[in-house]
């Protein structure tokens, strides 16, 4: 078996330099991406792929259930890299329909460490409890893995990179997605935010939206 994943790359290299020669020589000589990518762990979701980018394109951190939390310093110190050195124009904040991470918290299944990490889910729940009890309970995980997104995006706004690259007028904009793993389709939860945007204002206009959205549902 990993013998043929070694085969395979030996194949994908040789693919990508039939197309252009001097792709290799080119990525090793810089990292200019555009794009900064926090996403989940889920290995049904490959950043580089779902939004059709070469490496050396999108620069990626991932942990479960997307989270941004300002004590990981994991996460955090790859954000400050991604906007203070690389200069992303774009953070892009996705999560992904059934979330293993969001699912977890919804039913309060034991997994030790994970539990830990994935409080602050487990807050979320306990914020939106009264919203969720009058929403079908087949439509609560999807409805979380959109509140779920729209926090992380929200928090991600209120890190100390953001907010200081904002004041200096820095242009880099954040965006809320979450992707649909049954149909390969990716949906705008919060579209584009930036130094001119009321954060609050978006924060509850998302909120609305993605409520209104499921309690009309039957």
């Amino acid at each position: 078996m990993i013998d043929q994943l070694l085969l395979n790359n030996r194949r994908w290299a040789a693919t990508v330099k039939q197309e252009n020669p001097n792709f290799f020589i080119e990525l090793s000589k810089q990292q200019t991406p555009k794009f900064f990518w926090i996403g989940c762990c889920d290995s049904r979701v490959p950043a580089n792929q779902i939004i059709g980018l070469m490496p050396g394109e999108v620069f990626v951190h991932r942990n479960i259930a997307n989270i941004v939390n300002n004590a990981d310093i994991n996460c955090i110190s790859a954000l400050q890299y991604a906007v203070d050195v690389l200069k992303v124009r774009h953070v892009i904040l996705c999560g992904h329909y059934g979330c293993g991470g969001v699912e977890a918290a919804i039913h309060g299944e034991g997994h030790d460490i994970i539990d830990y990490w994935i409080w602050d889910i487990k807050a979320i729940l306990t914020r939106h409890e009264k919203l969720l009890s009058q929403i079908s309970p087949d439509a609560v995980s999807h409805f979380m893995c959109e509140v779920n997104v729209i926090e992380q995006t929200y928090e991600l706004c209120r890190t100390k990179v953001i907010r200081e690259a904002w004041q200096r007028e820095q242009p880099v904009s954040v965006h809320g997605w979450v992707y649909g793993i049954h149909d390969g389709l990716l949906q705008e939860v919060i579209p584009h935010v930036n130094h001119q945007t009321d954060i609050e204002q978006m924060y509850d206009a998302a909120l609305t939206a993605v409520s209104q959205k499921y309690l009309s549902q039957p």
